[in-house]
């Protein structure tokens, strides 16, 4: 349910709501958030609430620091952890500057301006999150361990996966909070598990990948254990991908998800530093089904995009190469405007790859375009990108590519 600002002032009046957190995150998609009381509400919606912006990775230095953080009603929700009596509710904020304009570093804004690009060429578009994560134990002096909660495989099932119960608090948690969970399972690597949930509208998705995390960590820690969301947690194990489904709706009905494919295609390599923003990233690439080359295929989970076995809504394509590093807004700006290249330029699919890449020959992958193989590669490339120079600002490029 979306709230308006006076009903979530009445709902915080009235439902013995104690602290209000205003989120944010940073330009790498880590959350941040500043708590403010209740009395201070009324202002933090018409004023925004100021904060120290230099002390944030990639918002500047010390000359200009203050910045303001406006909450936006409808993203209202409760953290169910939290004491039933004085709760605790959570917003997304909007960044601003005094003045009120938008912070050119808020990738939540970047995205919005993505999707209003999209809602004036008649196309709007639809996310769906797959993120994968591992459970590892803590030692007796409560630091982390890379011991893994169990060594259950793929689908396993209890008493091999430990992680079951986990999983099922998570998810029951993430329905508080308004997310639908659709699926949840072991996943192949010791103690790495996956859960997927419905599809939404670009915003809504983001901020749900964002939630995610949170409730996985949250959750894994009242349990006695540690969720890792790092490309490569374990060198020998699978790594930890981000699975981006996407679908697209026209509003004269034609079907152009092939050019939104194409586009991404087209685009792959000029996003990838910001798909797999880490120097860790690029060792799960081109392993353990994380892919490497630009390619298609229906539902081949060896190709950088699949169209899995679907119909009616449910039809999409699904981007393998991401993974949960990734600022979920950046991310999604860039695949609408690389879909809306797709659709504009009329970019038809490449010769469909059929085939298991993981067991090609040399002399098929020779001939075939990979993704960049390091974060200096993906870096270099997208800065000589007119098209992510076109809809990235220069000062989150910078950041990502001055590490």
């Amino acid at each position: 349910m979306k709230y308006s600002k006076d009903e979530v002032i009445q709902y915080i009046q009235e439902d013995d709501v104690k602290f209000i957190r205003l989120a944010f995150c940073d330009v790498f998609g880590k959350q941040k958030n500043i708590s403010i009381m209740p009395q201070e509400l009324s202002r933090a919606f018409e004023y925004g609430i100021a904060f120290d912006a230099s002390s944030i990775l990639g918002f500047g230095d010390e000359t200009h620091s203050d910045l303001f953080l406006k909450p936006e009603s409808e993203t209202l929700a409760v953290l169910p952890w939290r004491p039933e009596h004085g709760k605790v509710v959570r917003m997304f904020s909007s960044i601003t500057h005094l003045s009120g304009k938008a912070f050119e570093c808020d990738t939540r804004n970047l995205l919005k301006n993505a999707v209003k690009e999209a809602q004036q060429a008649g196309i709007s578009f639809f996310f769906g999150a797959e993120q994968e994560f591992y459970l590892f134990n803590f030692d007796q002096q409560g630091n982390v361990t890379n011991q893994p909660y169990d060594n259950a495989g793929y689908m396993d099932i209890a008493p091999e996966d430990k992680g079951e119960n986990v999983r099922r608090e998570i998810c029951l948690t993430l329905e508080q909070m308004g997310i639908r969970p659709e699926s949840s399972h072991h996943e192949e690597g010791p103690g790495q598990n996956e859960i997927d949930f419905r599809y939404s509208d670009p915003i809504t998705a983001a901020d749900n990948v964002l939630t995610f995390q949170t409730v996985v960590k949250t959750v894994a820690h009242r349990n006695g254990l540690y969720a890792d969301f790092s490309p490569k947690p374990l060198k020998d194990q699978p790594g930890n991908g981000f699975h981006i489904n996407i679908s697209v709706k026209s509003s004269n009905g034609d079907d152009c998800l092939s050019y939104v494919i194409g586009g991404i295609l087209d685009k792959a390599a000029q996003m990838t530093a910001f798909f797999n923003p880490n120097k860790d990233s690029y060792m799960r690439i081109g392993h353990n089904k994380a892919p490497k080359y630009i390619s298609w295929s229906s539902e081949n989970r060896s190709q950088l995009v699949r169209i899995p076995a679907a119909v009616g809504e449910y039809r999409r394509a699904e981007l393998r190469s991401p993974d949960p590093t990734a600022n979920p807004y950046i991310a999604f700006a860039l695949l609408i405007y690389a879909g809306l290249d797709g659709i504009k330029n009329k970019l038809e699919l490449p010769v469909v790859s059929d085939f298991n890449l993981f067991k090609a020959s040399p002399e098929i992958l020779e001939k075939m375009q990979t993704i960049p193989q390091t974060l200096q590669k993906a870096c270099d490339i997208a800065k000589q990108s007119d098209f992510i120079i076109k809809h990235i600002p220069k000062s989150i490029l910078d950041v990502y590519c001055s590490r």
